[in-house]
């Protein structure tokens, strides 16, 4: 009975195909059109089986057909570097050397931001850790401290990789905001340089310099521009012209305006 079970026990790859003399030719023959032939038979050949190992991830972010082809590549690789010599078969080197490649596009190619390797191994670290402690832990969230526990990390490596489980990908400024029934979108809650902080640099900057201006024209200045009167009004308080009002705001201005620059350059 025991013997029918180890015979029925399938193996993982178990319908691989036996290209055994197949590499040690490929190792023996130059370069050309010949190895060029055998080496894509090879990698057909064993192309189900890297299809299989791209299989393992799906639903991670990334379309089926790309990661085939992230595993088809990962297969020339194992076929163009494998030397039957070290005696090893050639699945027990394909399959680290696929997956590898796999690991290799999700971590240089899935992130929307870069994110240092080391924070993204805190990352991975700290996402077991917390799967496992919500099974051990139920009814709440693992803290923190337990996270750090259960991963051998110290808290600041912790958090750090608890930050990186959601920098995976970026939320659109579009997306509308959970909760939200009005439309209301991330972009609506973003700040925005406020216009007034202009008008307070000039007005300071400007300050000393009305300061000391002659008693009339800073009269005359306030009168125009913070008691909103118009000229003429300005110049019947003043007992002159409007003409002469409207010479001196000109003269003030632009003597105000010039020194300001001085000082700015």
């Amino acid at each position: 009975m025991r013997s029918d079970a180890r015979q029925t026990k399938r193996h993982p790859h178990d319908d691989a195909p036996d290209t055994a003399a197949a590499f040690r030719r490929l190792t023996e023959m130059p370069h050309g059109p010949e190895r060029d032939v055998l080496r894509q038979e090879l990698v057909k050949a064993w192309l189900p089986m890297a299809e299989r190992l791209a299989g393992r991830f799906r639903n991670r972010g990334e379309a089926l057909d790309d990661l085939r082809q992230v595993a088809a590549l990962g297969l020339v690789k194992a076929v163009d570097r494998y030397d039957p010599e070290r005696g090893s078969a050639f699945e027990s080197y394909a399959v680290p050397t696929v997956t590898g490649e796999i690991k290799r596009h999700f971590r240089d190619h899935m992130w929307t931001l870069h994110v240092p390797r080391r924070v993204q191994d805190l990352r991975n670290r700290v996402r077991f850790a917390r799967q496992d402690l919500t099974q051990t832990v139920p009814g709440r969230a693992p803290t923190l401290a337990e996270i750090a526990d259960k991963a051998q990390l110290s808290l600041e490596d912790a958090a750090a990789g608890l930050e990186a489980l959601d920098s995976f990908t970026a939320l659109s400024l579009d997306a509308e905001l959970p909760g939200s029934e009005d439309g209301y979108a991330l972009r609506d809650a973003l700040g925005a340089p406020d216009p007034a902080l202009d008008v307070v640099i000039d007005r300071e900057a400007v300050k000393p310099r009305i300061a000391a201006l002659p008693e009339r024209e800073r009269d005359i200045l306030y009168m125009r521009f913070f008691g909103d009167m118009t000229q003429s009004r300005i110049a019947e308080q003043l007992g002159i012209s409007q003409m002469h009002v409207s010479r001196l705001l000109s003269r003030c201005c632009d003597r105000l305006r010039d020194q300001v620059m001085q000082d700015a350059a």
